[in-house]
């Protein structure tokens, strides 16, 4: 995998993303199915046919779980708003879009189309397991139904019911899941104030992920739990799914309250002036020995005849091997400039941080008719920050 995730497709004019964690849980899945639910399903098949069948309905549950996701962007896209990648991971996955919804309604919209996506498809799957299915499905005995399905009627039969706790699952009223989105509208909705409507949902989620935390907990240590059941696994299991929501929800708000002090707030205000240049004809060795090792910066742009060409960092150095320092350039390691984020001096910085965030780097040029005036780097908005609001920026630092 690649920092970032390993891009697996573009759909719709959108990048997809597959992060490293997302093979955790599908060999989760896979597992699971493989191992426990089909050889109690279908005691007759095959080793090899039940992990087939396991690996395929791991992947086609992820399928659903872009579709759910396509259908956040699709809708943010039809409101006016950039979506910049979908990317799927250990709990799911997430799109990138690239502000926040400029109405309640935006929102509402945005965040409901998820679930009910999810509930759709798992009909959809039922209604086609049943189909394909045929007397099977239609005989009194559960275990015996099962054990007389075919490899097709088993995969989307199971398909159908995941994809529904899914979709119930999202509308939870806790932020970030989509039903504390949904929450958040209707108090942006009737207060006005995005603001406190984040904070009253990412309350809600705080207190949905301690509730799981404590019933995860409960579950490990042998109480049964309506719903849930019991058992260590599946209790560390919910645990932690709490865990990552409190401190999502939290995260999300903190987030809010960034964005709001730096927004006015022009990057000329922030950016470092008079900031080092390099040709693009210098030597590695050169921007080694007399711009590294003699500063604190750790990326330097390039410029030729006063124009800026591209942007060299200490991890472009990193992936070149010693021996070749003397012999190669910086115009062969740079990221030339049209494959930059720039930044003007007039933009507010909650706009250029965003930048910086989304595209993970720790510093944006900052130019003026295509002259560079200054950089603008991610730990001087920071450290301003803290001065501002005597609170360190965790995520962003």
């Amino acid at each position: 995998m690649l920092r970032g995730g390993l891009h697996i497709a573009r759909l719709l004019g959108i990048d997809i993303y597959v992060d490293w964690s997302w093979l955790f849980i599908f060999l989760l899945i896979t597992s699971n199915l493989a191992a426990g639910v089909f050889p109690q399903w279908h005691p007759e098949w095959s080793f090899w046919l039940s992990w087939l069948v396991a690996a395929v309905a791991a992947v086609l549950f992820f399928v659903s779980v872009l579709l759910h996701e396509l259908s956040h962007s699709i809708v943010a896209r039809a409101r006016g708003m950039r979506v910049r990648r979908i990317t799927l991971f250990l709990f799911g996955g997430v799109s990138n879009i690239e502000r926040e919804p400029p109405a309640p309604l935006t929102e509402f919209l945005m965040a409901l189309v998820g679930p009910l996506t999810s509930i759709v498809l798992g009909v959809v799957f039922l209604i086609i397991g049943s189909l394909t299915a045929g007397s099977a499905a239609a005989m009194s005995d559960p275990v015996a139904s099962f054990a007389r399905l075919d490899p097709l009627s088993t995969l989307l039969l199971w398909l159908g019911p995941i994809n529904i706790v899914l979709g119930l699952f999202n509308l939870i009223p806790g932020f970030p899941l989509d039903g504390g989105r949904v929450l958040r509208s209707i108090v942006w909705a009737v207060t006005g104030n995005l603001h406190r409507a984040t904070r009253v949902a990412s309350a809600a989620g705080q207190f949905v992920g301690w509730t799981f935390i404590v019933v995860g907990i409960a579950m490990a240590f042998g109480a049964k739990v309506p719903v849930f059941g019991s058992g260590l696994i599946g209790g560390l299991w919910l645990a932690f799914i709490g865990w990552f929501l409190s401190s999502a929800a939290q995260s999300n708000y903190q987030q809010l309250l960034i964005h709001d002090l730096l927004e006015d707030v022009p990057v000329a205000r922030l950016m470092k002036s008079n900031v080092p240049t390099i040709s693009p004809h210098a030597s590695v060795s050169s921007l080694i020995y007399d711009f590294i090792m003699k500063s604190d910066e750790r990326g330097f742009t390039v410029v030729q005849d006063g124009r800026i060409v591209g942007l060299v960092t200490l991890e472009d150095v990193r992936k070149l091997p010693r021996e070749a320092w003397e012999h190669t350039n910086i115009g062969q390691i740079m990221t030339p400039a049209d494959q930059l984020v720039l930044a003007t001096p007039e933009e507010d910085v909650s706009e250029a941080m965003d930048q910086l965030i989304s595209r993970d780097v720790r510093q944006l040029p900052v130019v003026r008719n295509g002259e560079l005036v200054g950089m603008l780097r991610r730990r001087d908005v920071v450290k301003w920050l803290q001065i501002q609001s005597g609170f360190a920026a965790g995520p962003m630092a």
